[in-house]
Parts: C-alpha cells; sequence; structure tokens
C-alpha cells in the first residue's frame, strides 16, 4: 500500500472521532425562537424566525406531520448544520418546520412551536431595488485578511504534478491571492515538522535550527504576505508518541514530551523571526495560533488536558519574546472547544488574542455572544479553515456551486468576523496525496496550472465592489437568492447578484429554483454610464466545463487552450445607460452569480 493509500484509510477511519471529552462550562439558557414562519417558493421551503438575545445560531428541523418525527434539516458534507442567521432556505422541503437557538455547537435551547408551510410567491420572479443616492455602512472583506495554503515546505519542491512544477507555482499562486483578492496574510500547517528540521536532539540536548524556516518565511514575505504561524505539528525528538501521524507527509500529532523543551522551541522560534524580519514587523502583521484541530483524535494524539496545558505553555513563550505578540486558538474543527477554551483561559489567566475555529459547507455561526459572555467583547475573530465542503477529491467546489457558496459564506461573514479564510489557495496539495488529475475536486481557489476556477472568480468579483454597502430590497419568490451591491470612491456602483443553495446534490442545477430578476437601481446621478455584465455558472467563466471528464492533465497545446479560455465572461456587451433611473431584467440560474457595474463615461 502506498503512503498516499494508507494516509486515506487513515483518515477515513479516524477523521469523525473526538479526541476527548471536556467538562465544559454550563451554557446559558436561551428562549425558544418567536415568529417562525415557512412560507413556499418554486423549489424552495423559506424558513424564517425572530433573533434570539445570546444567540451563536440555530437548528432547523422539519417533519411530514405536526407531530413529528422532527429530524434537522442536514446538508450533504457539512460539519455544522446550525445556521448564524434567522433565515433558511430548504430546497428538500417538508410540510412542518421547528427552531431552536444555539448557545454553543454543542447545547442547543428548546425547540419553538411547528410552523406549518403556508403559501408564498411561486412564480420564480424576483425584485431588487437599489438606492444609489443612500449608503448603509462599509462593506466588510472577510475573505481579505487571511487565506489558507497546503503546508509551506511544498515551496521548496522540486517536483512536479501534471507537468507542472509544484512550488514555483505555489507560490506563484499565493502571488495572485496578494495581488488580485487583496489578501494579506496565509495559514498553513506543519512549520515544525521534521522535513524543515527546526529540532532534535543531540546527547539528550535540544538543538534549533530555523534555517529552512527561514527560507520558506522569505519566499512568502518577498510577495507581499505575512504568515499565521500555527504552531504544529510536533518534531519526533520532541513528541511523547513519535508513532501517532497524520497526512501522507506523517505529520507527528503527539504531545510533548517535555512542555518546558516546547515551550522553549516556541520561544526560541518567535525569537528568532524577531530578530531576522523585526519585532515591529511581527506585532503589526503576524501572529500564532496554537496547533490544529486538537478536538479530532486524527489530529491530536493527546488528551483535552494536556492540549489546554499546551496552549498556556506556547501562549507564553510568545508573550514572553513580547507582551503585545499575538496568540490564540484553538483552531478547532467544527466549531469545537470554543467555549472550553474560553472558559480555560478565563481560569488559567493565559493570553486569548484571537479566537479562531473551522468549519465547512455552511456559513459560519456568529460567537459574539460567547466572546461577550465571558467579558471579551471585541476579540478578533477568525475562521481560519473555511470552505464548501471538508472532504478531499470531493468535487463540489471546481464548478459555480462552489463560487455561489463563497458569496453567501463571505455575504453573511462581513461585519461580524474579522477573518473567513478560504481553504485553500492552490490544488498544489498533498495531505491525502497528490493531485491525480487537473479536476479531481482539490481545495484550491486555482488548479494545478494556475487555472482560476469559478470560486476564485467569485471572490475576485467580491474584491471589486467598492467601499460602501447601498441601500437595498428584495421581494419576490427570492429562493437562494441575494444582493451586494457598493458605490466605489470614483462613483462606479458594483452590485453582485448570486443564485444558491446548501443542498450539494443540486450542485449540477436545478430549473426550479432558476429566477427571472428585476433589477431597478434608483437616484443615479444624471450622467451616460457603460453597463457591463459579467456571470458565473454552469457555460460562463467556468474552466471546468472546457475540459473533458476522464482526461487526467493536459499537454502543452492543452495547457495553453486552457488558459486563453479561462476568462471571466461577459454575459452581455457592453451598452450605455442613462443616469436617474435605470431597470434591468434577466434570468439568473441556480448556480449562477451575476455581476453589473455603472461606470460614468467621460
Amino acid at each position: 500500500m502506498s503512503t498516499a493509500e494508507s494516509a486515506r484509510r487513515d483518515w477515513r477511519s479516524r477523521i469523525y472521532r473526538p479526541s476527548g471529552e471536556v467538562a465544559g462550562p454550563s451554557s446559558p439558557d436561551l428562549a425558544a425562537p418567536s415568529g417562525v414562519r415557512a412560507r413556499s417558493g418554486r423549489g424552495h421551503v423559506t424558513v424564517s424566525w425572530d433573533p434570539v438575545p445570546g444567540a451563536i445560531g440555530y437548528l432547523v428541523e422539519r417533519a411530514a406531520e405536526a407531530a413529528g418525527p422532527y429530524l434537522p434539516v442536514e446538508q450533504p458534507d457539512v460539519d455544522v448544520p446550525a445556521v448564524p442567521g434567522t433565515r433558511f432556505v430548504d430546497t428538500f422541503a417538508d410540510a412542518w418546520y421547528r427552531v431552536a437557538a444555539v448557545a454553543t455547537v454543542d447545547a442547543a435551547g428548546p425547540f419553538s412551536s411547528p410552523a406549518s408551510v403556508s403559501s408564498g410567491a411561486d412564480t420564480g420572479e424576483v425584485s431588487v431595488q437599489v438606492d444609489a443616492s443612500r449608503v448603509i455602512g462599509p462593506v466588510g472583506r472577510p475573505w481579505a485578511y487571511m487565506i489558507g495554503s497546503e503546508h509551506l515546505s511544498h515551496l521548496l519542491s522540486d517536483e512536479t504534478v501534471g507537468g507542472r512544477p509544484i512550488g514555483a507555482e505555489l507560490l506563484a499562486a499565493l502571488r495572485v491571492m496578494r495581488e488580485e483578492l487583496g489578501v494579506r496574510t496565509v495559514r498553513a500547517h506543519a512549520i515544525l515538522c521534521d522535513d524543515l528540521g527546526v529540532y532534535r536532539e543531540v546527547d539528550g540536548e535540544p538543538v534549533h535550527d530555523f534555517r529552512k524556516v527561514d527560507e520558506v518565511y522569505d519566499r512568502i514575505m518577498a510577495i507581499g504576505l505575512r504568515p499565521i504561524v500555527e504552531l504544529s505539528f510536533m518534531p519526533r525528538d520532541l513528541a511523547v508518541d513519535p508513532d501517532k501521524t497524520v497526512f501522507g507527509y506523517q505529520a507527528i500529532i503527539s504531545p510533548p514530551k517535555d512542555y518546558d523543551r516546547w515551550g522553549d522551541l516556541v520561544r526560541a522560534l518567535v525569537g528568532h523571526l524577531a530578530d531576522r524580519y523585526g519585532l515591529q514587523e511581527l506585532i503589526d502583521n503576524w501572529a500564532f495560533e496554537v496547533w490544529n484541530e486538537p478536538n479530532l483524535e486524527v489530529f491530536w494524539s493527546g488528551t483535552p488536558e494536556e492540549f489546554f496545558r499546551l496552549y498556556d505553555v506556547s501562549a507564553a513563550a510568545v508573550k514572553d519574546v513580547h507582551p503585545e505578540l499575538r496568540v490564540g486558538g484553538p483552531s478547532s474543527a467544527a466549531d469545537g472547544w470554543v467555549q472550553e477554551l474560553l472558559d480555560h483561559v478565563h481560569g488559567s489567566g493565559a493570553a486569548l488574542d484571537f479566537l479562531s475555529t473551522h468549519t465547512y459547507g455552511n456559513a459560519p455561526l456568529d460567537w459574539r455572544p460567547a466572546l461577550a459572555r465571558y467579558g471579551r467583547a471585541g476579540t478578533p475573530i477568525w475562521w481560519t479553515e473555511w470552505g464548501p465542503t471538508p472532504t478531499h477529491f470531493h468535487g463540489i467546489g471546481d464548478g459555480p456551486f462552489g463560487a455561489t457558496f463563497l458569496l453567501h459564506g463571505m455575504r453573511s461573514a462581513a461585519g461580524r468576523l474579522d477573518a473567513l479564510a478560504h481553504w485553500v489557495a492552490s490544488d498544489h496539495f498533498e495531505e491525502l496525496g497528490r493531485p491525480p488529475s487537473l479536476f479531481h475536486g482539490g481545495f484550491g481557489l486555482l488548479t494545478v496550472g494556475n487555472l482560476r476556477k469559478p470560486r476564485f472568480f467569485a471572490l475576485s468579483l467580491a474584491n471589486r465592489l467598492g467601499e460602501h454597502e447601498l441601500a437595498h430590497t428584495l421581494t419576490g419568490d427570492l429562493g437562494g437568492v441575494e444582493v451586494w451591491p457598493a458605490l466605489a470612491a470614483d462613483g462606479a456602483i458594483g452590485l453582485l447578484i448570486w443564485n444558491g443553495t446548501l443542498n450539494q446534490s443540486q450542485a449540477g442545477g436545478d430549473p426550479a429554483l432558476t429566477r427571472d430578476i428585476t433589477l431597478t437601481l434608483t437616484n443615479l446621478p444624471e450622467a451616460s454610464y457603460t453597463l457591463t455584465h459579467h456571470r458565473i455558472d454552469l457555460t460562463h467563466s467556468n474552466i471546468q466545463s472546457a475540459w473533458p471528464d476522464g482526461t487526467p492533465w493536459p499537454d502543452t497545446h492543452q495547457w495553453a487552450a486552457l488558459h486563453e479560455a479561462n476568462t471571466l465572461d461577459e454575459f452581455t456587451p457592453p451598452r450605455t445607460v442613462e443616469g436617474g433611473t435605470v431597470t434591468l431584467t434577466f434570468p439568473l440560474p441556480m448556480p449562477g452569480i451575476s455581476y453589473l457595474e455603472l461606470r460614468a463615461e467621460h
């Protein structure tokens, strides 16, 4: 059995096993949501309710009859079914719904009284109205702070995949994130693994060597990114059980055999980085995250108590270098151990400068109420991993479904999170084996060969939005239609309108969910404008559609043709419109995205 096959088998056997149970604090009592409403539309049921103070999210259940049985509305490949807002669109659909508020990921309050589905608009028609004269607030950019990457030692590889150079293309992909999406930092695993040689013991004494770490970080700094340093995994000579590993590159997931030596290693690394790049540079632009997903057995072979000790020792070591350096966690899977870490540091006094966790397949929950309960309102919240799926080689993110998913999540996060880091930048990725073909279901925004996937185009369009969000309303048979309109400093107006679902079984489209959009912009200054309309859907801006299934890798000529075809496509040709009021109509499939821009002519 190959190393990759062995890693995949091990991953599948352990990925959902917790690393232990934490005797966490009691959760606040939350009221049952009131005002629960369920209205039918073409191809969907929309469930809505009133907010519950203190809730970080809500669970929705459905049943065929009022008496039940009720089952969670769980979408495929979603690790946290709770949603952060007070509206949920169910494209499975049933007759009765009830909702509960969530205080922590493991604790929900009582369910509401059941609500039956009432008839709503089922015309497939949606009206979008935007007031070009009224700004309602800033446009948040939660994608812009951080991007995820495969372990950064991959940058040093001179091997190839699909005939493409691994290290050079991974670096080029990260440069694209910086230059085209405005991303400022990169977060990755395994900076302390043995392939970078940071720690060994000679005659029983520790030896630190950060020369290869310097090679990696020098390359990151040279392209204008800054590292979020994930303090993982365990060097072999420091591990209490070096045979406990994860991934094809056999990262050691063991606790340290000596916590003092672990603290010394962290302190030495941080001090070395401060000497090399400048202490103020680290204070201003870097941060240190303790471990990765310790609440899963596949990433932490110790107990919860051993992880919390690791957290305290790591945080103290970082702060020993300088108290203004930032450290945080728990970097957990599926929103786990968040309140538990808050409770732990409340007792231990360890620093927590940011809260970090992960989720896949859904919009991130809202941990602000939990932080407020611990007197930590305003602490930055970072989702240091997030994306359409947690499953390697899944395939769901290569097409336009992933693009609408990203916009839904970013829109939800804007203004309430400090970072929503897409996992990852590039399909140059080898956790469970290197890419077997061009479109293999990789996590990357870019393929091997740095072709832009629909997900990348979606974020590039979001990044084109201006700084000021405009007032807007949506009415009609909405389904999964959302809108994000903005005004730029130069007077240009950009509008993102998309139609999506969390239901991955409909990723290939569903005619019942197509919507006919009537967009009206009012109070435009009197001028002539050039109107452009770009589209992402199954047949637009979707490079996967240009490559035949079953063909693993392009040859030289095919690579050239694919790069030529890898464009953000216009839906209609540019045209001139006059100010005042502008009305447009167009169909919007599911999954589909339209980006319309009006720019004054001179």
